[in-house]
């Protein structure tokens, strides 16, 4: 039964829901019906939307995606230039090649205070791929996954599509978006299997300071048989002297319980590349790549040789990088805060600011169309000023919007000028 604070996931209606029939012939009965469980993410709509208008002509600036605006540095397109040079083309390891999971090894041991093997390491094709890989690996029909909400929008997804259950535990504004110990608590069952972890985070920007963080371990130190998945993809953005953590180094007892996924999209612009991985418990990660070997086999070659680059080469560009992030969160936070009807809170780190647009639902547009939704409140931006951002109710929390902040200064100073003329023209 629903407690107060969490809940079952509730899979809205397919996106593959009522196909047409072809000739006869009913695609719903070709479809596995696992699909019925997930749908398209809407982060990718959103920027999708975004392109198709602009192709179209309309003058529209897209903050759906959440992908810096920085190029891969030189020296690991360098790297990745000298490996085809070299002739690393062909077949990998599936797990990754052994420079790349010692230069991961290092990475925990000088970053994070963490000792793993290359045999604990499995590399893949993004982060998205080792939460897959994690959770087909592990989850039989009805275990359950707590999901802190607001969540990256394919947590749920990725967990119904491996047959486990989601549950979502509310962690409001008034929390600083944080999920309270006590909620942790109530929402464990016999059938918890993981509890999912994302710090800063995707949609908020909120982070876990020590403390708060020791609260969520102690928890969970009290339930031995819930394992920990941390997503630490935004670990290096983080701002105003904020130091990140990630469990396993708050609670050492947790290390043999503990899947630390991390990657190179954000911190090293490397988006497209594809190179993600997990750190854990050499059981969890033979079986992992059992799960690889039979699907994607490894990631590219290419790219894992640009990786080892990314990871034992110059660092000094990342603190360039948050200085950048910093400053433009400071600016979209102040001018958020000066449109009508918005609040916007001040995030810890990544390129995310999650504002609440409830004093936008209740009024009017110029057309006369009353906002009721988060969604009603996205749509009216991108309708009446070309603003294209993502609403809240996509990442569990309403009513909310996400705005990502990795893109040029002068682009986001727009965005918000507009959002500001939308707001105002509301009665």
């Amino acid at each position: 039964m629903p407690t107060a604070g969490f809940t079952a996931y509730r899979r809205p209606p397919s996106a593959v829901a009522g196909a047409a029939s072809i000739q006869g012939f009913s695609v719903m009965s070709f479809i596995a019906q696992r699909l019925n469980r997930i749908k398209p993410s809407p982060t990718m709509a959103v920027t999708q939307k975004a392109q198709e208008l602009k192709a179209a002509g309309r003058d529209v600036i897209g903050l759906g995606a959440g992908e810096p605006d920085f190029d891969t540095p030189e020296h690991i397109k360098d790297a990745a230039k000298a490996a085809m040079d070299r002739g690393e083309t062909k077949y990998t390891a599936v797990p990754g090649i052994v420079e790349l999971r010692r230069a991961i090894c290092d990475k925990h041991k000088r970053e994070n205070g963490l000792s793993y093997t290359p045999d604990q390491i499995t590399v893949n094709c993004g982060g998205k791929h080792t939460i897959f890989n994690a959770f087909i690996a592990t989850l039989d029909p009805g275990d359950e996954v707590i999901i802190p909400a607001p969540y990256w929008v394919s947590y749920p997804d990725i967990v119904e599509m491996c047959e486990g259950t989601p549950v979502i535990v509310d962690c409001p504004q008034a929390n600083g978006f944080r999920m309270d110990p006590a909620a942790l608590e109530a929402a464990i069952t016999p059938k918890t299997k993981w509890v999912l972890l994302n710090s800063p985070s995707n949609p908020t920007g909120a982070a876990y300071s020590h403390d708060q963080l020791k609260a969520i371990t102690d928890v969970l130190m009290r339930h031995p048989h819930v394992w920990v998945f941390t997503d630490d993809i935004y670990e290096h953005l983080v701002y105003d002297d904020f130091k990140f953590y990630t469990p396993a180094q708050i609670e050492p007892r947790l290390y043999e319980r503990t899947l630390t996924m991390n990657g190179l999209s954000k911190t090293y612009c490397m988006t497209g590349w594809r190179v993600g991985w997990g750190a854990g418990p050499l059981p969890l990660i033979k079986a992992m790549n059992m799960v690889q070997s039979q699907s994607i086999s490894h990631i590219c070659s290419i790219a894992q040789h640009a990786a080892v680059a990314a990871l034992n080469g110059p660092q000094d560009f990342i603190a360039g990088h948050v200085g950048v992030f910093k400053g433009r969160r400071d600016l979209v936070v102040s001018m958020l805060n000066q449109a009508q009807g918005i609040d916007c809170p001040t995030p810890e780190g990544a390129f995310y600011v999650y504002p609440n647009c409830a004093g936008m639902i209740g009024r009017k547009t110029p057309q006369g169309k009353v906002l009721k939704t988060d969604e009603d409140v996205v749509t009216y931006l991108l309708e009446a000023e070309g603003v294209a951002v993502v609403h809240g109710s996509a990442f569990g929390l309403a009513p909310h919007f996400r705005i990502s902040y990795a893109a040029a200064t002068d682009v986001l100073e727009d965005a918000c000028t507009r959002i500001q003329r939308a707001c105002g023209n509301l009665t």
